[in-house]
């Protein structure tokens, strides 16, 4: 796992890790904001079933999310 750098009251971050955070911030989001939109979809949270059909519900409700982030 790859975490940022954090800065102390005594030691700020040098340029090279502000860079690296940022870097690191850039690939995250997007992750991140694809785990936002599928909380949307509240039937997730009640999810007590196969995994195949699960993986088939979750297939078809990134479809629907991906119509409806790109109107």
């Amino acid at each position: 796992m790859i975490t940022g750098y954090k800065a102390a009251r005594n030691r700020p971050l040098t340029r090279g890790q502000k860079l690296s955070n940022k870097a690191l911030a850039a690939v995250r989001a997007p992750v991140e904001h694809g785990f936002a939109h599928l909380k949307n979809w509240r039937v997730l949270g009640e999810v007590r079933i196969d995994p195949r059909w699960a993986t088939a519900l979750v297939r078809a409700l990134l479809v629907l999310t991906n119509r409806e982030v790109a109107r």
